[in-house]
């Protein structure tokens, strides 16, 4: 049996969605957009509205971002792409009014390998959580809000 070595090839390393948006985050639909035949695997995150922060019920939150924010998380995905052997991923953050349970941060990584896609993936989250301008506010469930400096 012969092996067809014009098949492999290097991480593709594409950029499939950076961006923020007011709109639902489907991250299926972010997983089969970086879905590539030379993946071995495709890592997932979905970072939900809980119902609760630091011991006080929460019912619901809005974020808000600052102008910049689309190209804030275009420049985290291109830096964290070009650092790791990925295929492809994709990252969307959203804004405005969420209720518990609604996606806020959508990540999906494809690479060859899942050590490299979990790792990958966690960079990622970690990187928008630390550099994204985007505030939220918390509506709490014993009444009023809270300002949060960043999500």
């Amino acid at each position: 049996m012969t092996t067809d070595d014009s098949r492999l090839r290097a991480p593709a390393r594409r950029v499939v969605a950076a961006r923020v948006t007011s709109d639902p985050v489907d991250v299926d639909a972010l997983a089969r957009a970086v879905g590539d035949a030379a993946a071995g695997a495709v890592v997932t995150f979905a970072g939900v509205v809980r119902d609760h922060d630091h011991g006080r019920g929460v019912t619901g939150l809005e974020y808000v971002a600052h102008p910049d924010a689309g190209d804030v998380v275009a420049r985290v995905v291109a830096d964290v792409v070009a650092r790791s052997p990925v295929d492809a991923v994709a990252c969307v953050h959203r804004v405005g009014a969420l209720a518990v349970g609604e996606c806020a941060l959508g990540v999906a990584v494809s690479a060859a390998h899942r050590q490299e896609a979990f790792a990958a993936a966690a960079l990622l989250v970690d990187e928008i959580k630390a550099h994204l301008p985007v505030w939220k506010r918390q509506d709490l469930a014993a009444g009023g809000h809270e300002w949060v400096g960043s999500a």
